[in-house]
């Protein structure tokens, strides 16, 4: 049951769509995110707009100050919020870099690809 729970709080609703984060999708299959988008662009014929789009800059930014807020209210101990927090792997992204958003069908293609492995 935790782990449902951990999953369903990474799901953001962005762009009128439920989409997971791409670092989020990496930790889930236990492959580093910079695994994960490089099997993405070797098969996105497979991946169309619908399945996948990446954060504009406002819509990360925006994101990540909600991430901030959400540990300072942990650490504070107003709320606990521990699964919001971006995890310590995004610390090496290229800040020009905004994180892939995978719809319900982009997951669905990740997994069939990563079950594979």
């Amino acid at each position: 049951m935790q782990v449902i729970q951990s999953i369903q709080n990474k799901i953001y609703e962005i762009r009128g769509e439920r989409v997971m984060l791409d670092f989020d999708l990496a930790a889930l299959y236990e492959v580093e995110t910079k695994v994960l988008n490089q099997a993405v662009k070797r098969n996105i014929k497979r991946f169309p707009n619908d399945f996948m789009f990446r954060l504009t800059s406002s819509e990360w930014n925006s994101m990540r100050s909600q991430f901030v807020t959400a540990y300072s209210e942990t650490k504070s101990g107003k709320q606990n919020m521990p699964s919001q927090i971006v995890t310590a792997s995004q610390n090496k992204r290229n800040t020009n870099v905004t994180p892939y958003a995978f719809t319900e069908q982009g997951v669905a293609m990740l997994s069939g690809y990563f079950k594979q492995r």
